[in-house]
């Protein structure tokens, strides 16, 4: 459709999420190549493009395009492209003109600062330099919950500028419907008789053979490196400054094979999610993730259900053999298919297994609420993270760098946003149940090396829509069904089963 007041508006908004993504250039050199000394002056920075870009954004000129759009596509298909795009821009403007500015920028430049306070924090294992960032982050969080709004729990504004439309209540709900499953399952295989060992992953693996290997795998299962590229960061993410520029890190360890590897497959995961939209959608407001549950979604889904099936391990032993003969070869398949998915209570949520990676995220959703609502204080916040350890786990961390210091989340102000790890993992296996219906033994062909058909249909089905559709509607879309634990409970329970001999 040619439309003149449409095409004003997605001039005007391309403008503004040109200059984000410049700001994510420099958050991606902040976490990656800036040098420690810059930290002041890159939260300056990051502050004064914030001021600019919240006014560009909520200003009288994004107004009279963004009304004179919504005029324009009142009278098209409210399913189209357009009409998607128009209703896409109000909630993003209407959430965006509740922040006073002011608490825009200064929340722009502590995010800088913290991120920096906390990598050294964490390096020293010292949480007390890290309080009063904390604190910090608190505070700007819960200001900006009450300009944003919310019904029943200050939770519900926060979690939904990840998971639109989801609350506290609901998340809530879904922890305490899976615990118990994953207690028993936890206990089960705590006790079974076919102990997993996993010595084989550790060793001896070179830094500089882990980098070529890891290049290879997300090359391999299709993340398009001419677009993108590997870097090392204290904590693994993906971030991207258009489809087309799209960067993973990860973090790798000379002692510990599958920290670099699943990290890798992990934020690869997200960045196929970006370099597989659309390009007519670039630098438009339906462009990115819809949500970062469908986000999790993919990456969970290639770091789990692809990298730590048998059929994966068929793929890759062969290849990591190759790379590091003096720790793998002779090796059988079985052997390393089992120490990949051992189960064991662990520190690092980032390298926990399967079966207890939701647990570490229902952790840190819990502490989160009780922060936000002053139930508990962040100078206690260590003792209750332990305490919570030994009760989820029955385990106690040795320093708070393994303990409440592990994630960059909090550092960022990225507080409401761990439950759409667990989301992530109900919704993968759960797109592919539905996969596999079109798709076939999707297994086999991933012994075979074939990764394009999985891709393919995931660009088909979420990719390349961008933000056109709300989480909920495109799970029901694709699925047919809303969100649902089901799958990711019976697939879990099959798996280990299998491994353990339950």
């Amino acid at each position: 459709m040619s439309s003149t007041a449409l095409d004003a508006f997605k001039a005007y908004a391309a403008r503004t999420i040109r200059l984000g993504q410049a700001g994510s250039v420099l958050g991606w050199d902040q976490q990656t190549y800036m040098p420690p000394g810059a930290a002041a002056s890159r939260a300056e920075q990051l502050a004064t493009l914030s001021d600019f870009l919240h006014d560009l954004s909520t200003g009288a000129e994004a107004r009279r395009l963004l009304e004179a759009a919504e005029a324009e596509v009142a009278a098209e298909d409210p399913e189209g492209d357009a009409a998607r795009m128009v209703k896409v821009a109000r909630r993003d403007f209407d959430q965006a003109t509740k922040l006073p500015k002011e608490l825009v920028i200064e929340m722009a430049r502590q995010h800088s600062l913290g991120q920096e306070v906390w990598v050294e924090a964490r390096r020293t294992s010292d949480f007390a330099t890290f309080a009063p960032t904390l604190e910090k982050m608190l505070d700007l969080t819960r200001q900006q919950a009450e300009h944003l709004g919310y019904k029943e729990h200050i939770y519900d504004a926060l979690i939904d500028l990840y998971e639109p439309g989801m609350t506290q209540r609901e998340v809530a709900s879904i922890f305490a419907d899976m615990k118990p499953g994953l207690v028993s399952l936890t206990r089960e295989i705590a006790g079974s008789s076919r102990p997993v060992d996993d010595a084989l992953l550790h060793g001896e693996f070179p830094v500089e053979k882990q980098k070529e290997i890891t290049l290879r795998i997300v090359g391999a299962i299709g993340y398009d490196l001419t677009r993108g590229r590997q870097d090392i960061a204290a904590h693994p993410f993906c971030t991207n400054f258009s489809r087309d520029d799209v960067r993973i890190t990860t973090r790798f360890d000379p002692r510990f094979l599958n920290q670099a590897v699943y990290a890798s497959m992990h934020e690869a995961g997200h960045a196929m999610y970006e370099q597989n939209q659309r390009a007519d959608l670039e630098a438009t407001p339906l462009s990115g993730g819809t949500s970062l549950g469908v986000h999790e979604s993919q990456s969970r889904l290639w770091e789990n259900l692809v990298g730590r099936s048998r059929a994966f391990s068929d793929y890759l032993l062969p290849q990591l053999s190759e790379a590091f003969p003096g720790a793998l070869v002779g090796r059988n398949v079985d052997e390393f298919y089992r120490a990949i998915n051992r189960v064991t209570p662990s520190f690092i949520r980032v390298e926990a297994d399967e079966v207890t990676y939701n647990l570490h995220i229902l952790l840190r959703f819990e502490l989160e609420c009780e922060l936000l609502t002053g139930a508990l204080a962040v100078r206690d916040l260590p003792a209750a993270w332990n305490a919570r350890m030994e009760e989820y786990f029955g385990i106690t961390p040795p320093d708070n760098a393994h303990g409440v210091l592990q994630d960059v989340h909090w550092s960022a102000g990225l507080i409401g946003y761990f439950p759409t790890y667990t989301l992530g993992n109900l919704l993968s296996v759960q797109l592919w149940t539905s996969a596999e219906k079109s798709l076939g033994d999707i297994y086999a062909q991933i012994q075979a090396g074939e990764f394009a058909p999985l891709l393919g249909w995931l660009r088909e089905n979420v990719h390349q829509l961008g933000r056109k559709y709300m989480p909920r509607e495109l799970v029901l879309r694709v699925t047919g069904e809303p969100l649902t634990a089901v799958y990711y409970e019976r697939y879990l329970r099959a798996k280990y089963a299998d491994i353990y001999g339950l």
